[in-house]
């Protein structure tokens, strides 16, 4: 008897619905730990990411390397009711009472929403915030104006439930972003009474450096994976070793085991920070260089046990010298090396 095929790892890119020219280099990096990349696109914008960046995303999807959501399929029926319920809440936590009642409204589709799957519902909360000035009734009727910060925790809700909804689709999705009109509604969020358990709200559990792929050849990246495959296997399973102990911590646990990881981090970093400097590296070109934790905040504004999704945030290992002989960054360190 053998064993099923466990399901691909895929990198669900938020909060927008797809990514630009310019991060085209960040999106490659996700492939060095992520079997594909998924963006949940409406159905009325098909198409618009290949305009928006055609140098990568046809190639991705020309090898099968991207997978598109339609949020008509995706946002299924207990997706939008826990969305629904947790923007609710906010309304009456009283969450979105400091918001401008002016200015310029972002639209947000209405599939997003979940008026395809629980319109009833979806029409509720979009008459309570219309009732408060934050949204009006739709316009083009496939999306609804809204105040932008309102739009902004719409998707970056949906991120933390796509979890539990691409489960149900037989789909491993792990939530990534980086940074692109998400840190708002995070703060926004996070300053907010606990989010209810409900939500299913995942955490990014690490931030690393990540190598400048912007010049190199989307091949030479998928090669270097494979050539790679122990190191990258060795990595992946600390991280879910780490994440995995996070979730069976009470809150005072967790927080020393985040702050334990965070200290041995930096630590690594001045580390790397000394030898970049030792191999006549310009100081200047070392500040670049972090290792951050602003997903842990997350994680302990909810007072939630998460399962964890990788981000790549940051630059600077290209100026990284030498290898870490043992570490479990080695397949980072390799990848500075190979592919400058």
């Amino acid at each position: 008897m053998s064993l099923a095929e466990p399901a691909l790892e895929t990198a669900y890119y938020y909060p927008e619905p797809y990514w630009l020219a310019q991060e085209g280099g960040w999106i490659k990096s996700l492939l060095l730990f992520f079997d594909e990349i998924a963006i949940l696109l409406p159905s009325y914008m098909r198409g618009r990411n290949l305009v928006a960046d055609p140098t990568l995303a046809e190639p991705l999807q020309d090898r099968g390397l991207l997978r598109v959501f339609e949020p008509e399929v995706f946002v299924d029926e207990t997706t939008a009711t826990e969305l629904s319920e947790v923007i609710e809440a906010l309304i009456r936590g009283g969450g979105f009472d400091d918001l401008s009642k002016t200015g310029e409204f972002a639209e947000l589709s209405m599939s997003r929403m979940g008026f395809g799957v629980l319109e009833p519902v979806a029409r509720r909360v979009l008459d309570q915030l219309s009732a408060r000035g934050l949204a009006t009734p739709t316009e083009d009727g496939v999306s609804i104006p809204m105040h932008p910060r309102i739009r902004s925790v719409y998707l970056v809700l949906l991120a933390q439930l796509a979890r539990g909804t691409g489960a149900r689709h037989g789909l491993d999705l792990h939530p990534v972003t980086n940074g692109r009109g998400a840190t708002a509604a995070f703060e926004h969020l996070a300053n907010l009474a606990p989010m209810p358990s409900r939500g299913q709200l995942v955490s990014l559990d690490l931030e690393v450096v990540s190598v400048d792929l912007d010049s190199v050849p989307l091949d030479e990246v998928i090669e270097f994976k494979r050539e790679n495959a122990r190191e990258h296997r060795r990595y992946m399973e600390n991280l879910r070793t780490f994440a995995l102990e996070l979730s069976l911590l009470d809150e005072t646990d967790r927080t020393r085991a985040l702050s334990d990881r965070q200290a041995d981090l930096q630590d690594e970093a001045r580390d790397l920070r000394a030898r970049a400097l030792a191999a006549w590296k310009s100081p200047k070109d070392a500040t670049g260089f972090g290792l951050g934790f602003a997903g842990a905040a997350w994680a302990l504004a909810t007072h939630n046990p998460v399962p964890a999704a990788l981000g790549l945030l940051g630059a600077g290992l290209a100026m990284l010298p030498g290898r870490a002989n043992g570490s479990v960054y080695s397949y980072l360190f390799r990848a500075q090396r190979s592919l400058p």
